[in-house]
């Protein structure tokens, strides 16, 4: 039996290239920072984790700079001399030496179900109770750029028989000229590829009640997250005005917020995501609420590199409630590979990976190139 003592917490920041420069309602980015985090146990099972959030603090409060020092300073020293599979007290340990954080947590509680899964020789699925299914459907994500460099860039993955669901950012437009340039695109894809939009909370509810039936006319498939976070009523209001889903992300970071999406009727489908959420166990309570309340889930992305793919691809494979696919795209967008073997993309999805723990090997040399100095 190894020896599950923690002895070491490494981190690692590094600068991933995308293949093309990506858009949110807020910012953009053409490079991704991940931190990686590693815990060395005694009897030698290396785990691995990734910190990351989608194009810097603006989403979560969070990046990966504030990642490292929290972990570095904070929550590294309440793990060593634990053991791996000792992850219930470790996260109690966290919580009552950092108050919030969760992108930072979820590094370190998914480098802690690797070693453990790593050192009993079992994939990280079954330490959350075994597979639900061995794939998920990968929606793209297209960034806020013209209508035409928008529609190219979807015909290119259709014509490659990659994806047939595509994923548009709004916010960063006047609301009308937003809605004029979604219109466009979906005539244009209209029976070849399903559409849904994501505005990443910019519109107040006023803006969305007026302009979020235009959506619907245009043959949008799924709205997310049209205003901020915390309005709940809001987005119940608009939810119960729209006879398409409604999808919670920004609202959606706690079991409590799952527990209060779903008295007040709020969201028909739950953005998942282990990054926001602070890990794989807290995120599969999330799947649990949801199940229990009949709410799809989907697969969110804070367009994590292979690892933090690979462990979000792990929890949805894990959790019956995913149901509503996922945008586990990350790696694809990135202009170079960090694994020794490549995750499986094929017919519009991302296959599990096989072996013990996350079921991936990083490439020292990739690591190596891109680690900052």
């Amino acid at each position: 039996m190894h020896d599950l003592t923690i002895q070491r917490v490494e981190t690692a920041v590094l600068d991933v290239p995308l293949v093309r420069p990506h858009r949110f309602a807020r910012t953009g980015m053409t490079a991704q920072p991940l931190l990686l985090v590693t815990i060395r146990t005694a009897g030698g099972a290396v785990g691995t984790g990734e910190g990351v959030v989608p194009g810097g603090p603006w989403w979560g409060g969070e990046s990966v700079e504030t990642m490292q020092v929290i972990i570095e300073k904070y929550l590294a020293p309440q793990l060593l001399g634990r053991r791996v599979d000792d992850i219930a007290a470790a996260q109690q340990a966290m919580d009552d030496v950092v108050a919030n954080n969760l992108y930072a947590k979820a590094a370190v509680e998914v480098a802690l179900h690797d070693a453990w899964a790593r050192a009993l020789g079992v994939p990280v699925h079954t330490l959350l109770g075994g597979l639900a299914r061995t794939a998920v459907d990968v929606t793209w994500a297209l960034g806020t750029e013209s209508a035409g460099e928008v529609v190219a860039e979807a015909q290119g993955k259709l014509d490659a028989g990659l994806h047939t669901s595509f994923k548009l950012k709004m916010g960063a437009q006047e609301p009308a000229q937003d809605v004029a340039r979604i219109i466009e695109i979906t005539e244009k894809l209209r029976g070849s590829a399903g559409v849904r939009v994501d505005i990443n909370a910019r519109w107040d509810l006023p803006t969305a009640l007026r302009w979020l039936p235009h959506l619907v006319d245009a043959g949008v498939e799924l709205i997310e997250q049209p205003v901020p976070g915390p309005e709940f009523e809001w987005l119940a209001e608009i939810n119960a005005a729209l006879p398409i889903p409604v999808m919670a992300d920004e609202s959606l970071r706690t079991p409590g917020d799952a527990l209060r999406l779903v008295k007040n009727r709020a969201a028909d489908v739950f953005s998942l995501k282990t990054t926001k959420s602070g890990g794989l166990r807290r995120t599969a309570a999330i799947a649990s609420i949801a199940a229990a309340a009949g709410v799809p889930c989907h697969g969110g992305t804070s367009i994590e590199g292979p690892v933090g793919t690979t462990a979000s691809l792990h929890l949805a494979c894990a959790s019956p409630a995913v149901t509503a696919g996922s945008e586990l795209f990350g790696p694809l967008l990135m202009s170079e590979g960090l694994l020794a073997e490549p995750l499986r993309y094929s017919d519009g999805q991302l296959h599990l990976p096989e072996g013990p723990g996350l079921g991936v090997d990083l490439d020292p040399a990739a690591v190596a190139r891109f680690t900052r100095a």
